[in-house]
């Protein structure tokens, strides 16, 4: 026992345990920034790089990481380039991590949902913002736990640095030994080592996760539950006085229930002179114009020769099957796809080319889309799920509107006031139900007070009893805002209620449209027709 003791502090042991933690940490930083370049290689739009990374990861994972040192040493200083024991060790390590860290990160990178990626760039958010403020923080969390295996696997694999004479730890190990004749104690001390290591490692790993984990409770509501759990069974502890802190006799209030519509709402929506209106929209500015647009995913025709306008302040409902390219259209509206041939103008300006007849670029779109003002709202919510509900309207007007901190947060605490979320305003999306996040969806699409908002089937992913609560914010936001919107829906009884304008589509054309009363009641093509029945059926 006492020989052991001897050398966990033996200065020849702990020289090694220092060459063994500088060549891992020079390889695992060397090993990420290469990761980092080749995951970009392998994610870019470039067939050639993505090749390139593809076959440097099959070489490097197909070879011995000893090999790859041996080479580093003996081969380099060839062709010119002379390398210590340590950095030729530290190189090689680092090749032999750059493929496996370039996979860690292409897949958390591509496991974040699409959705929000879609999102983002209907808020006018560029590529680079996009990765920097939506995919990377989300990335970031979910590759830690792989990261620290990898840091303990290249701790590990250091001790093949002896293979070119580094005096690392597993190196002196065997040279004490083979002085001493004492295996047992020497390789118990160094085994000693190398876990103290892996459970620095491990500590680092747990203490990172904490601090990016965003259910972790707030400091304020840690010592509170701290109060708590002292306290004796059955007895009552005074606990500071703290906002979050719910107390035990407060009333209880339906939260969720959206505040009562004004008398103005009501009015409006009780009693509406559709032909007053009608002739107060035909007066107004176009604010989508959409020629000859014809869009095909190969041979797959979807959209073929729409033409549609849409006036300033007009609600117009998208009807028709599954298939039938009501989405497709609203995505192409606001460019999230591009379209072979037709125009599109929103407000009176192009989101296909720019000046001199140009293509645009991803930059170019999204800079268009901030400037022009098109909001979406989509099917499945696609709010960024590392923000709490009150941060999914802030910030994107800080990134793509430039508003301050201040103002930002004053308009986000008014719109999820109107859309009856303010004490839900701290939470984060997967602490929602269903239409509480459609309902901050919708406000984060109405926040930099767009031209147009496009609402692509908002509530065909909620249960039935949520259905109501938002189609209820979307019948207050086209009464009060007077925005102009395009709805894809099925809810018949609400296009009926709200819309100014049907517009029935089948296999990619526009079959029928006219005023919703008309439509909806009085069809005048059979295919709508059949449609509206088989609905009402339902």
């Amino acid at each position: 026992m006492d020989l052991f003791l001897h050398y966990l502090s033996q200065p020849y042991l702990v020289t090694g345990i220092v060459y063994t933690l500088l060549i891992t940490v020079c390889g695992l930083a060397g090993g990420l920034v290469m990761g980092l370049v080749l995951a970009g290689m392998q994610l870019s739009r470039f067939r050639a790089l993505a090749l390139f990374s593809r076959a440097y990861a099959i070489i490097f994972r197909g070879t011995p990481l000893i090999l790859q040192m041996i080479f580093c040493y003996n081969v380099l200083p060839m062709i010119g380039i002379k390398l210590t024991a340590i950095g030729a060790a530290s190189l090689a390590l680092a090749l032999n991590e750059a493929p496996f860290i370039a996979e860690i990160i292409r897949a958390n990178v591509i496991g974040v949902d699409r959705g929000q990626v879609s999102a983002a760039q209907a808020l006018g958010m560029t590529p680079g913002a996009i990765l920097w403020r939506v995919i990377a923080p989300q990335a970031i969390r979910s590759m830690v736990p792989a990261l620290g295996n990898e840091a303990v696997s290249a701790l590990k694999n250091s001790s093949l640095a002896s293979v070119v004479s580094v005096q690392e730890l597993t190196l002196r190990s065997t040279q004490l030994a083979s002085a001493t004749f004492d295996f047992f104690s020497i390789f118990c001390a160094s085994g000693l080592m190398y876990l103290v290591l892996t459970g620095a490692i491990a500590i680092i790993q747990i203490v990172v996760e904490m601090l990016l984990d965003l259910d972790r409770p707030k400091p304020k509501e840690q010592i509170a539950g701290f109060f708590r759990a002292m306290a004796p069974a059955g007895r009552a502890v005074a606990v500071p006085a703290m906002p979050s802190v719910v107390q035990v006799d407060s009333p209880v209030v339906d939260h969720d229930a959206l505040p009562p519509a004004s008398p103005k709402v009501t009015a409006a929506t009780r009693g509406v002179d559709r032909q007053a209106r009608a002739a107060r929209l035909a007066g107004n500015q176009d604010a989508v114009e959409v020629h000859g647009l014809h869009k095909a995913y190969g041979p797959n025709v979807v959209l073929s020769g729409i033409d549609l306008t849409v006036k300033a302040g007009e609600v117009v409902a998208l009807l028709g099957p599954s298939g039938s390219g009501k989405s497709t259209l609203l995505r192409c509206i606001n460019r999230l796809e591009g379209w072979e041939h037709g125009s599109i103008n929103v407000g009176g300006r192009s989101l296909a080319l720019g000046e001199g007849g140009r293509p645009l670029s991803p930059r170019a779109i999204a800079q268009m889309r901030a400037s022009v003002g098109v909001g979406m709202v989509f099917q499945q919510f696609n709010l960024f799920a590392h923000l709490t509900a009150k941060e999914n309207v802030v910030n994107p007007l800080q990134w793509v509107q430039g508003l301050s901190r201040l103002d930002s947060s004053r308009r986000a605490e008014a719109l999820l006031e109107r859309v009856g979320l303010s004490h839900r305003s701290d939470a984060l999306p997967r602490h929602l139900s269903g239409g509480q996040q459609q309902r901050v969806a919708i406000a984060r699409a109405v926040a930099p007070n767009p031209t147009v908002l496009l609402l692509d089937e908002p509530t065909s992913a909620l249960d039935p009893e949520l259905v109501n609560e938002v189609l209820e914010v979307i019948r207050r936001l086209a009464v009060e805002d007077g925005l102009a919107m395009i709805i894809s829906t099925h809810q018949l009884r609400f296009a009926a209620e709200v819309a100014d304008r049907v517009v029935f589509l089948a296999g990619g054309s526009i079959v029928e449209q006219g005023p919703a009363e008309e439509i909806l009641n009085r069809p005048g093509h059979p295919l709508t027709a059949r449609f509206l029945s088989k609905m009402e059926g339902e």
